[in-house]
């Protein structure tokens, strides 16, 4: 299975509490809903358009916490969130859940990491990482994410969890897609192509003959 990212981002790269004021204050963040006023029939369409494509569904335990109890009371068959969360194999990075409640779910203690990679080793789709900021960072330095599929949103909160925290792998990444949401979101598919701080291809501007030109 390839091994996707998704989570929703301000300007700045944070991810924290999009939804709603009360879905993660820790650490005193008090900007939850940021989302809210920009979410549209586009970004629903986008979302929906993620889901369909998974085959699994790998969260951090304070997102899988965070979902369960909202996702198990929409039953409506027409809701294609709903309906792949419900239904579909779900995997919870966690060393204190031992018996989840929500149907379908696999806790993955201990070695995650590796049991990750033998998840994306099988068959399948999309083994699919919806916010999750710690599991997120993680995957990202083991170099384990496939694809990354952003929705970065006009707003700039200047604190929280961001996505790529100080002390990330450095990475390079090809862009495979975009598209805007009439709110002015703009839906990035983001491709790593190279991985490390020895990896990454880099330059500098020089003048030659009096013109600025780019020496590699």
């Amino acid at each position: 299975m390839k091994l996707t990212v998704h989570t929703f981002l301000t300007l700045d790269g944070v991810m924290q509490g999009p939804g709603g004021k009360e879905e993660d204050p820790s650490g005193g963040f008090e900007l939850g809903g940021w989302l809210v006023p920009h979410a549209d029939d586009d970004m629903g369409r986008l979302v929906d358009g993620w889901f369909a494509e998974a085959d699994a569904i790998l969260l951090g335990r304070t997102t899988y916490q965070l979902f369960q109890p909202y996702w198990e009371q929409v039953t409506d068959p027409d809701n294609a969130v709903a309906t792949a969360l419900n239904g579909l194999p779900k995997y919870v990075v966690s060393n204190t859940i031992s018996n989840p409640t929500w149907n379908n779910t696999t806790v993955l203690s201990g070695n995650f990491l590796e049991a990750i990679d033998d998840l994306r080793a099988g068959p399948g789709r999309e083994l699919q990482v919806h916010g999750s900021h710690q599991l997120a960072r993680a995957l990202h330095d083991a170099g384990l994410v496939d694809e990354y599929r952003l929705l970065v949103f006009p707003v700039v909160l200047g604190q929280g969890k961001r996505l790529f925290e100080a002390g990330a792998v450095p990475s390079t990444f090809t862009l495979a897609g975009h598209k805007a949401t009439a709110a002015g979101a703009v839906h990035l598919t983001l491709l790593p192509t190279a991985f490390g701080a020895g990896e990454l291809e880099v330059g500098e501007f020089e003048v030659r003959e009096g013109r600025e030109q780019v020496r590699e």
